[in-house]
């Protein structure tokens, strides 16, 4: 009997074994499978901060550029009292140019202009400068060198780099102008 008592522990110790056996396999598998979806919630959440913080960088871009540009209206309306007043300083006669009034009128310029500089509005350069259709508008062509400016019709502004009004030009067609002075 004893022999018997010992292959049934034998049998029974076997079958133990292999059911841990199986346990411990059915657990490394459960341990791996959960492993791989801790790893695809981790990529998924990096992803995602990630995406977060793009979008933060984005909307921190926009809310700048709102800020920079929401007064462009507004002066894009001022820039015609600003021509107005170069012109009436241009035409003041010789005899008035030294009078109080035509100072203060002067100063009054000159204030407005700092002003809307301040803003971040710049003028774009063009008289001489080779005809550039992302800042100029050109209005004619004449007898000049080709292709450059030759004559400045209205001023042209940018607001922080952005081209708020061209500037319109006269453009050289390549015409030679001695041949005619001569």
């Amino acid at each position: 009997m004893m022999a018997a008592e010992f292959d049934q522990k034998e049998n029974s110790e076997s079958a133990s074994e292999a059911a841990e056996a199986e346990d411990v396999e059915g657990l490394k598998q459960a341990l791996a499978e959960e492993k791989a979806k801790a790893e695809a919630n981790l990529a998924g959440w990096q992803r995602a901060q990630a995406d977060f913080m793009n979008f933060k960088r984005r909307s921190e871009q926009e809310k700048e550029e709102l800020v920079k540009f929401a007064n462009a209206n507004l002066l894009l309306e001022l820039l015609p009292v600003l021509d107005d007043f170069e012109r009436a300083l241009q035409h003041v006669p010789a005899k008035l140019a030294r009078l109080a009034w035509v100072d203060g009128i002067n100063l009054i310029y000159r204030k407005l202009r700092a002003t809307l500089e301040a803003q971040g509005l710049t003028q774009i350069e063009a008289l001489g400068k080779p005809f550039d259709p992302s800042v100029h508008e050109a209005v004619r062509q004449d007898k000049g060198e080709e292709g450059i400016v030759i004559e400045e019709i209205r001023k042209g502004y940018q607001l922080h780099g952005k081209v708020l009004r061209p500037t319109m030009v006269v453009v050289g067609n390549g015409e030679d102008t001695d041949k005619e002075e001569k």
